[in-house]
């Protein structure tokens, strides 16, 4: 257990039960207050990206799926790329500002806090290989190391490296548009020929970086390419 909370540094005091003693005790990295104010998605949520479909107006909601997924469904290219995302948090303000601190500012050690999480959930997938979406090798001598791979490693999973990335501008920078019709982002270096896929990254937004990364491992002969982010933007 870390004896401080990684984003506020209160000391965090231990709650002594019988699962303390055992292997099912989990360790705590962030104090209560922190803890609850990540917000864990819940409720109807759209079939294939885990977005919140409660939170959208009817218009923007098609046979359990949200219009983004339709579209993307609808467009031969890209439809059944990608057979599901599923995501736990929201992306909310203190989401946003944790993740900014550790994919932006480098503070790697928040990575363990949602080891627990990522551990249970990849439980639930039958899959071969846990497949990190990868940073270009400029991205990751400016940010110091992947926080996709941080995240496979610190829930004491395997990563198995079948992508790498060719450098473009960061996609945080361009529109809507501009992500979803970049080109020959990704490419595969691993054999996955009839593999199933379990891709990791930090949040799914558009969907196009995953979809590209999806359709790179398929183009490669991966049979199916699912994928679990912590968050849904």
């Amino acid at each position: 257990m870390a004896d401080y909370c990684l984003l506020c540094s209160v000391y965090l005091v231990p709650r002594i039960t019988w699962s303390f003693f055992s292997f099912q005790h989990e360790e705590a990295f962030l104090c209560t207050d922190c803890r609850k104010k990540l917000s864990k998605i819940s409720g109807k949520t759209c079939e294939n990206c885990c977005r919140p479909l409660d939170k959208l107006s009817p218009e923007f909601v098609q046979n359990n799926l949200c219009l983004d997924c339709v579209r993307w469904e609808e467009d031969p290219e890209w439809s059944g790329i990608l057979e599901k995302n599923v995501s736990i948090y929201e992306y909310n303000d203190f989401f946003k500002d944790l993740l900014s601190r550790f994919k932006f500012r480098g503070d790697y050690v928040l990575a363990k806090v949602f080891a627990q999480d990522i551990y249970k959930i990849t439980k639930s997938f039958n899959y071969d290989h846990i497949v990190p979406i990868p940073l270009s090798e400029e991205r990751l001598l400016e940010r110091g190391f992947s926080q996709a791979e941080a995240l496979i490693v610190e829930a004491e999973l395997q990563p198995y490296h079948a992508l790498t990335r060719i450098h473009t501008e960061k996609q945080s920078k361009k529109s809507r548009h501009e992500r979803i019709h970049i080109e020959n982002v990704f490419q595969a270096v691993k054999p996955v020929k009839g593999k199933t896929i379990l891709l990791i990254d930090d949040i799914y937004t558009t969907g196009s970086t995953i979809r590209h990364a999806a359709k790179t491992l398929k183009i490669a002969g991966a049979k199916f390419v699912v994928s679990f982010t912590i968050a849904r933007g």
